[in-house]
């Protein structure tokens, strides 16, 4: 088992899931992904988590961003779980929950570690580029959930970046100004960016939203 690292392409899997059988390439497609991972079905905090995937995939859609959830559970526990979850967070799981019950899918994107937990996954977030390389990785232990704010804001700043020469500064949300790429001098990039270059420093500039 090969340790997954950013740039790589994401492993392909058939898996069972919550709505079936699905292939991970044919579910994205051409659009972006998250693939994340949950300890066990019926548990208080992935409870709330998918609860809230459900609630965000009107913003994941705007993204062209398609969820896909795991755990080490079966389908039938999943669609179980599954009620609980929409009665309590007052919603409608709405994306797929892959049934890895072999630890298939598990093991591929190395999804347990043994000194947390040596059968139950630990909190991994993979978020995939259309061209299937992964552009981000994260791993929560058990304990802590996950911010989907956060994971909106990542996305936010990965779609901009890759059609942008621009960087994504600390604490940056969607709209705030951005930093020139170091590869671009700052004579091109008052032609690159119309909007204005303030420089700072030589080497950190910065410039409006280009989208926006």
């Amino acid at each position: 088992m090969s340790t997954l690292r950013l740039g790589d392409i994401a492993p392909d899997f058939t898996a069972n899931t919550s709505q079936g059988t699905l292939n991970f390439y044919d579910y994205l497609g051409d659009s972006w992904g998250i693939l994340f991972s949950h300890p066990a079905d019926f548990t208080p905090v992935c409870t709330t988590e998918l609860g809230t995937a459900s609630k965000f995939k009107e913003e994941f859609d705007k993204r062209n961003v398609k969820m896909m959830a795991l755990s080490v559970d079966g389908a039938d526990s999943h669609n179980k779980w599954i009620l609980d979850i929409n009665e309590t967070q007052q919603t409608v799981v709405n994306f797929p929950i892959i049934a890895d019950e072999d630890k298939k899918v598990s093991n591929l994107y190395d999804m347990i570690h043994p000194n947390a937990d040596d059968t139950l996954t630990v909190r991994s977030v993979f978020i995939v580029a259309p061209d299937k390389s992964i552009k981000l990785i994260l791993t929560y232990p058990a304990s802590t959930g996950r911010n989907f704010y956060e994971l909106l804001r990542v996305i936010d700043s990965l779609q901009l970046t890759a059609y942008h020469k621009v960087a994504t500064p600390a604490n940056w949300k969607n709209g705030d100004a951005v930093v020139v790429s170091p590869s671009i001098s700052t004579e091109d990039a008052k032609d690159i960016f119309p909007k204005g270059v303030e420089e700072i420093k030589p080497y950190l500039r910065m410039t409006p939203d280009p989208k926006s």
